[in-house]
């Protein structure tokens, strides 16, 4: 092998574990992964992060559910300690079962991820229709419940420019799309102490979301709850769902300062 040949591969090689490194620090913030996420997240080709994920699940750091990667303990022994996030969920998600049985609805715990509403824990109810959410999916923070809640500390001008960054599109007839009245959600949120979107992101779902609130008293989380519009109505999610939420999201929240 020439001195060329031999720099040419040694520069593969590097560029192979920087993007497998890449990959491998993405589960510190995105609890599940597809091949596309892992690719978005590393700079890689799908093909290239496809390899990677799957030797890292030939060598016992991952595993894979369908699409899904999701990080095995070797991999966490790896990271050292447990991020926030991980322990947030570890926390969350026997009170989002607990949530779960009383109501017979699936619950979800939401986290602020750059411009989204990102889910890292759900409880998932057996109904025939399922609303898509599952635990690493985003949801727009325009048109979500846990949007709205986790945007109503902030400023309007830190939310309007938030929002102003990607287009708004209407996912369904009842979406809000201009700043103004998503602004107004918002506020109406903050005042309730709750967020509902009634068939926004899509036709025939409805949902409801409320804060979880950190040590330091900023909210850290939202706890939500998603149905058929055909079997909950928006006055079920006000008086039969709103105080098992509200319930929830406070159980959550006691064992926060042990995590400081």
């Amino acid at each position: 092998m020439t001195i060329a040949e031999s720099k040419e591969k040694k520069q593969e090689g590097m560029a192979g574990l920087a993007k497998g490194l890449a990959i491998i620090e993405a589960f510190s913030v995105h609890p599940v992964m597809s091949v596309a996420d892992a690719a978005r997240a590393s700079g890689a080709t799908r093909a290239a992060a496809r390899r990677c994920l799957l030797t890292l699940v030939d060598l016992n750091y991952l595993e894979l559910s369908g699409r899904d990667f999701r990080p095995l303990p070797r991999l966490r022994r790896l990271g050292g300690m447990m991020s926030e996030r991980d322990k947030l969920a570890h926390i969350a998600q026997p009170l989002l079962e607990r949530a779960r049985d009383e109501v017979t609805e699936s619950i979800s715990l939401a986290v602020l991820d750059d411009d989204q509403s990102l889910f890292i824990a759900r409880a998932q109810a057996e109904h025939y229709v399922q609303t898509g959410v599952r635990v690493g999916a985003t949801l727009p923070l325009y048109a979500s419940a846990t949007g709205r809640v986790l945007l109503s500390r902030q400023t309007d001008d830190e939310i309007a420019r938030r929002l102003s960054r990607y287009p708004m599109v209407a996912r369904s007839p009842r979406t809000l799309t201009a700043i103004a009245d998503i602004l107004s959600a918002i506020r109406t949120a903050a005042k309730n102490g709750y967020a509902i979107s009634d068939e926004e992101l899509a036709p025939g779902i409805r949902a409801m979301a409320v804060p979880v609130f950190g040590a330091n008293g900023d909210i850290i989380a939202a706890v939500s709850v998603s149905a058929a519009s055909a079997r909950v109505k928006v006055n079920d999610l006000r008086k039969r769902l709103l105080p098992v939420l509200l319930n929830c999201a406070n159980q959550i929240s006691q064992p926060l300062k042990e995590l400081r």
